[in-house]
């Protein structure tokens, strides 16, 4: 077995180990990888878990200098045979392709090294709250993951300098430890551990100092002073070198007994605040770069002076802006030099947003703050609406954190202002075609364009070093011809690639020609748009068609399967059109999807291009049938995946838009997690919306509009959820579509329902009631009605309340929609209850539950299951409700609903305080309190202090309340 984390991962679920020998555990025992190449390969994958590794990485790092022509091939192999070994033993990682190489994916607590860095983590944030005593355990627990020297017997040189480095980090985890403990006044119980560490590793000042330290402390002042004169001898015979100031300072400190070096706390321990879990709802740190590129060229001196700008850390937030032109790079130099940076710099992650400054709709700040507090770990639905609190949130949440955050292709510096972090902890890194000198304290860089060597050496790993060295002069002439612009040397570099026949000089030959074909043009532009044009018709037929479509599409990152409804191919792997174009360079290829499919994008200039070869080769109907196509793949999607969630097409409309049909089973894989791929596909979904209006494509206007609520209402995004349906409501009052209008009527009344602004609800909801009647839409009419119904159960009319339930209820069973029922039973619970008829409000959430079971309609379950526990409990059954709860709170666990589970942690507490059983009751409201304080929620958090406060304090301090925490 390899050992147990300090957060409580146990060690049969931690099965890779390399802090130590390599070794792998399966279900059935030790898994054998056999040393040599699989073993290397393996190692070099696990020091890089969830991370690409490049396939030319491993070529070097098997055979240095001279591999040999069948080296990509071996490692395929080698790949291949680890694949099977994984699977024959029953694990759960796989290694997946991932280009330019492959990724091995593992598990949060499968990894050691992975629980290591996390930990460390952890303990960094205890100790920014003050709890050292926690951050010390932690870290001490931690570092027990070692086993001996990292990766040892792995034969690789390569291996082992990274090995040395992760040794290293587990020597700083021990010294920070010990230097915390010191702190808390342990020195007597330390003394024989440090100078046994100090025997160890003698050349390491700082375990010298703390071994001084405790000396000291504990009254031997004269072998703390002999402690420093062994460790100068040691340093002047070894080294040459004095001791560091540190330690020099500290025998001065030592020989005159100065009183600061006393500890604040004496060997009593300190009683620290009850411990707080990690919840189980909590988020993996931000990691939204978009691929490196893996043919990578650029001035080494440039990329060091930027990595070295934005890792200087300070007062003030390090803002770097890289400048250029289009094509220049600045977007592949950010992403290189982010990643280069990665979690050693930036160990709590990497926010990313691509700003589209240069489209005609640039993001808005306020949008790129709710995704980033999104990304970290803050609900939808707490996020407030002003730009100005949302700021203020983001920056708090960072002011304890090294993150740093890319921004590409920014506009102005209106667009960049709100999203600087407010701590010099974090960094900030900006492209633009601007120089936005009004960011003070800006450090800008110009980028140019490559120098000849540089461009040969891009031409040599794109087009292969034989062809351009053997064709010398034609190759700087290629060079000159582009200008050294990265974009257009990749794009033409692309096109030789994939005609081997074609010689380096018949290229520069009629690049020329297309130069002077497009001589109007500024240089730098001429210079691509030459490229492109180049490129472009080389193309087959096919392959230009798909290219203009695919520039249709609005959103910044694409899936794979436009390309099959663009051209209205029913293949079964659409993206296998695509490949075309990104083997030169059209497209790039940005991300993957969970089914392991790749998500694409354009650079701005080519999307450019193809929208103009799209008005001049395709007819406006080819355009508008090609866009209907599309338009109806986003919402065959969503409208399959409100299935999933809801159990059928239930509390939902849906117009008359034709679908796109889906090869079979494509779209059961991508909607796995329906809600998680609506999350992740928001962007391109809204961007849908707009550009069916834009299309007139009214009816799939406001059915996408309307079925997103699906995403909107749980998670939050009400600023979307407005801004879609202000945008299909022109579109189909244009169209005088009454039914359209008055679904969205009745979804923006949902929505301020929501937002608690009754008026305004009401109002739509009305209007959206009279349309609904004269088109006698029963569905339509009862979500109104529900909707209306809950207005009036919250203003405290409850009669007219219930009587509008029954006339929703009667209209939903009109048109069969079980689920609509079930959220009217749900909702007149508590009227019935206050009048007194307990067991018919009890029968109709038994009814409602069954209903929401029979579809597997979670979020409705998890609620009736809340509205039933708190029942059973005021009628003093009390295990049947705790019951109850405990099953609601598994499911909004399980679905993410961090609201949702404090208020059920909070619910728990309350019924064992309830029942007089006070230390049962802390854990849970300290949970919810953990929830409330990190989505930032003020008052829910103020709310759950004050039941706290009004416990007796927990006998036995922190460890029997640890032992009591429940289970997540």
């Amino acid at each position: 077995m390899l050992g147990t984390s300090a957060s409580g991962t146990g060690p049969e679920r931690l099965a890779f180990g390399i802090l130590g020998p390599l070794q792998v555990q399966g279900p059935h025992g030790p898994v054998r990888i056999p040393p040599g190449r699989q073993e290397t390969i393996f190692a070099a994958l696990l020091l890089e878990a969830n991370r690409v590794v490049s396939t030319d990485y491993l070529v070097d790092l098997i055979w240095d200098e001279d591999p040999p022509d069948t080296a990509r091939t071996q490692v395929q192999i080698c790949v291949s045979r680890l694949r099977k070994i994984l699977a024959e033993a029953g694990l759960t990682a796989a290694i997946a392709t991932r280009p330019p190489g492959y990724r091995l994916e593992t598990g949060d607590e499968e990894l050691d090294l992975t629980v290591f860095n996390r930990t460390v983590g952890e303990a960094r944030v205890l100790v920014k709250e003050g709890r050292t005593a926690e951050a010390a355990e932690l870290l001490r627990s931690v570092v027990d993951l070692w086993r001996g020297p990292c990766l040892s017997g792995v034969a690789s040189e390569a291996l082992r300098t990274k090995a040395l480095r992760l040794d290293e980090d587990r020597l700083a985890a021990i010294e920070t430890h010990l230097e915390l403990e010191l702190g808390l006044g342990r020195h007597h119980q330390l003394v024989g551990e440090i100078g046994r560490l100090v025997h160890e590793h003698p050349l390491r000042e700082r375990l010298r100092a703390q071994y001084m330290l405790a000396l000291y402390r504990s009254g031997r002042q004269a072998e703390a002073l002999d402690a420093y004169r062994a460790g100068r001898d040691l340093l002047v015979e070894e080294l040459g070198l004095e001791p560091g100031e540190d330690l020099r300072l500290l025998e001065t400190a030592i020989l005159s007994g100065d009183p600061a070096l006393q500890p604040d706390a004496r060997p009593r321990e300190p009683v620290a605040e009850p411990p707080r879990r990690a919840p189980a709802y909590r988020e993996e740190k931000p990691h939204q770069l978009p691929a490196d590129t893996a043919d990578f060229v650029g001035d080494p001196g440039l990329t060091g002076a930027v990595a070295d700008a934005l890792g200087t850390a300070g007062r003030a937030v390090p803002v770097v802006i890289l400048v250029g032109r289009p094509g220049v790079g600045k977007s592949t130099l950010a992403t290189h030099i982010a990643h280069r940076l990665g979690d050693e710099a930036f160990p709590d992650g990497q926010l990313y947003c691509d700003l589209r400054g240069t489209s005609t709709e640039p993001v808005a700040a306020k949008e790129v703050l709710g995704r980033f507090l999104r990304a970290l770990g803050i609900p939808g639905t707490v996020i407030p609406d002003s730009t100005d609190e949302r700021a203020e949130m983001y920056r708090t949440l960072l002011a304890t954190q090294r993150t740093l955050v890319v921004l590409d292709d920014a506009a102005g510096e209106s667009q960049i202002a709100p999203l600087l972090p407010g701590s010099g902890n974090c960094a900030m890194l900006v492209t633009s075609r601007a120089r936005l000198t009004g960011l003070p304290g800006a450090r800008r860089f110009e980028l140019d364009v490559l120098d000849v060597e540089q461009s040969i050496d891009l031409l040599r790993r794109v087009v292969g070093p034989e062809r351009t060295d053997r064709e010398p002069q034609a190759a700087v002439a290629l060079v000159r011809a582009v200008g050294g612009l990265p974009l257009a040397l990749r794009i033409v570099a692309s096109r030789l690639a994939a005609r081997p026949h074609w010689s380096l000089a018949s290229m520069v030959q009629r690049l020329a020609d297309e130069r002077h074909r497009l001589d109007e043009l500024a240089h730098g532009e001429m210079t691509v748009r030459a490229s492109l044009s180049l490129t472009h018709d080389g193309l087959p037929a096919q392959h230009r068609r798909l290219l203009r479509l695919l520039s249709l599409a609005d959103g910044p990152v694409l899936p794979g399967w436009l390309a099959g409804a663009l051209l209205d191919d029913d293949r079964p792997r659409p993206a296998d059109l695509l490949e075309a174009l990104v083997d030169v360079q059209m497209l790039d290829v940005v991300a993957v999807e969970p089914t392991g499919e790749f998500r694409y994008r354009f650079h701005e200039i080519i999307r450019m291009f193809a929208r103009e070869q799209l008005a001049e080769h395709d007819s406006p109907a080819a355009r508008r049938a090609a866009a209907e196509r599309m338009t109806g793949g986003w919402l065959a999607l969503a409208e399959q995946a409100h299935r999933k969630i809801y159990g059928g097409d239930f509390t939902v409309l849906h117009g008359r838009a034709p679908r796109w049909r889906f090869p079979d089973g494509y779209a059961a894989e991508l909607l796995a997690d329906p809600l998680d791929w609506m999350d992740r596909e928001h962007v391109n979904l809204v961007a849908a919306v707009d550009q069916a209006a834009q299309a007139g494509l009214d009816e799939a206007c406001w059915d996408l509009a309307t079925t997103m609520v699906s995403l909107f209402e749980p998670r939050g995004y009400t600023d979307l959820w407005e801004r879609t349906h202000q945008r299909a409501l022109e579109a189909v009052r244009r169209a005088g579509s009454e039914r359209g209008t008055a679904a969205l009527l009745a979804s923006l009344g949902t929505l301020h329902l929501n937002r608690r602004q009754p008026a305004l609800s009401r109002a739509y909801l009305d209007e959206a009631l009279a349309l609904f009647d004269r088109l006698d839409d029963r569905h339509g009419a009862a979500l109104c009605l529900r909707d209306l119904a809950l207005l009036e159960r919250l203003s405290g009319r409850d009669d007219r309340a219930l009587e509008l339930y029954e006339l929703a209820m009667r209209d939903f069973d009109r048109v069969g929609d079980i689920v609509g029922r079930a959220i009217v039973l749900t909702q007149s619970v508590p009227i019935v209850d206050r009048r007194g008829e307990g067991e018919r409000a009890l029968a109709r959430l038994e009814e409602a539950l069954a209903i929401y079971r029979s579809v597997g309609y979670s979020g409705g379950e998890a609620r009736a299951l809340r509205r039933l526990g708190q029942m059973l409990l005021q009628r003093g059954e009390a295990v049947e409700a705790e019951g109850k709860l405990a099953e609601a709170l598994a499911l909004v666990r399980a679905g993410g609903d961090l609201i949702g589970e404090s208020h059920l942690l909070g619910n728990l507490g309350e019924l064992h305080l309830a029942l007089g059983r006070g230390e049962r009751a802390r854990p849970f409201l300290l949970q919810a309190l953990a929830i409330r304080e990190q989505i930032m929620d003020a008052d829910g958090a103020a709310a759950i202090r004050r039941e706290l406060d009004g416990l007796p304090e927990a006998p036995g301090g922190p460890d029997p309340l640890r032992a009591a925490l429940p289970e997540g």
